[in-house]
């Protein structure tokens, strides 16, 4: 396989400063909703980097939960590698890719906890079975094979029924965001690329060079 070879022409659509949005939020409502629209699976996916103490960054793939101008919202087992990360250091940085539209977003800031009663609220409305899962599973630490897991998740079910709370270990994390970059693919790879930064409590709108 030429794996050198594999490329496309980009030329879907266009992003000028004359069509952004002046707020971030405003402009990212409007990509969300296109490509939601479009019939996208799992849209609200979206990759997950953060950084531990030694300096070690990771990634991996959560679904956003909520978005508003306060920020990007997901939920998680606090004890994780990514709640460790982001124990040990709060920055971390989100990006979108939205193949369809040739587009992607990428968002930097630092995470926050959300409040419990918010945590609470998602919590109660998760499938059942995704509510005994985060009873059941010690999320990134080595257990001895899928058994262990079946086990947790039986014992769970017959301590909390139909009706289990939410683990003190499992909640949400908002990313509170300090810059966007919104990316749209075009001809000859002369992408468009606008940043958005906080400054001053105001954001300020550059293009960037691709």
């Amino acid at each position: 396989m030429d794996i050198s070879g594999m490329r496309r022409s980009y030329e879907r659509d266009e992003l000028d400063e004359e069509g952004a949005a002046d707020a971030p939020t405003a402009l990212f409502e409007r990509w969300f909703d296109d490509v939601a629209h479009l019939g996208h699976v799992e849209a609200n996916a979206m990759t997950l980097a953060t950084v531990d103490a030694a300096g070690r960054p990771s990634a991996r793939i959560v679904l956003m939960k909520g978005f508003d101008a306060n920020g990007i919202v997901w939920y998680t087992n606090y004890t994780s590698r990514k709640g460790h990360d982001l124990d040990a250091n709060p920055h971390a940085a989100v990006l979108f890719h939205w193949q369809e539209l040739e587009r992607q977003v990428r968002i930097e800031g630092v995470v926050e906890k959300v409040s419990e009663a918010e945590s609470d609220a998602y919590f109660a409305v998760r499938p059942l079975d995704s509510r005994i899962g985060a009873w059941a599973s010690p999320q990134s630490e080595v257990i001895a094979n899928r058994a262990v897991l079946v086990a947790n998740a039986a014992k769970a079910t017959a301590e909390h029924g139909l009706k289990p709370p939410r683990p003190p270990w499992w909640g949400g994390y908002r990313l509170v965001p300090a810059a966007w970059e919104f990316w749209q693919g075009r001809k000859s790879r002369l992408h468009d690329r606008l940043r958005y930064t906080l400054t001053d409590g105001r954001w300020v709108r550059e293009r960037l060079a691709p």
